[in-house]
């Protein structure tokens, strides 16, 4: 198999895995869609990485339903496979990688919160009212800081073990010959 065939299957592997786990019933803003984001990005061309985590928003969310914060959400998704593409395929290690996912938690959080402050009418137009707005959505920060953190190890150890098992598989076939 070529390496675009194979970068084509674990965009289209992660895209699935990303619609199922959001459509399926899980704790709220508990989603692996940064973490699909992270890893497409370090690891797939930059086109087909960017699209791993927008294909999996627009399905999922035509799944279960739009709301009013899509531009933000979607957006600050593609910004993370972008950073992750731009910052992590350079030189993956542990260190940039907890970094990446740890400011993106806290980047969706800012920005989709300051949205829902924005748009929705819950909150006074006012400083208190943006405070109670952050301070009311800690508990989804929470799950999302989480999510990401659990995915994102999952994503890349599976990758990691995947690479080791091939090589092992490969050495392994060389020596009976």
């Amino acid at each position: 198999m070529n390496k675009n065939t194979t970068n084509i299957l674990v965009a289209i592997a992660l895209i699935g895995l990303v619609v199922a786990l959001r459509v399926l019933p899980h704790p709220a803003n508990f989603a692996p869609v940064a973490a699909a984001a992270i890893f497409g990005g370090a690891v797939l061309p930059r086109r087909l990485a960017l699209w791993v985590p927008l294909a999996a928003m627009i399905a999922s969310d035509l799944i279960i339903g739009l709301h009013s914060l899509v531009l933000l959400t979607w957006g600050s998704y593609a910004l993370f496979a972008l950073a992750s593409s731009h910052w992590l395929r350079r030189n993956l290690n542990f260190v940039r990688g907890a970094t990446l996912t740890i400011s993106a938690s806290i980047f969706f959080f800012v920005v989709t919160n300051f949205g829902v402050w924005a748009t929705s009418g819950m909150y006074a137009h006012t400083w208190a009212g943006l405070i109670r707005c952050y301070e009311l959505a800690l508990p989804f920060f929470r799950n999302t800081l989480m999510s990401d953190i659990v995915y994102t190890i999952v994503l890349f150890g599976a990758y990691w073990l995947a690479i080791k098992l091939g090589q092992h598989l490969v050495l392994r076939t060389k020596a009976n010959f």
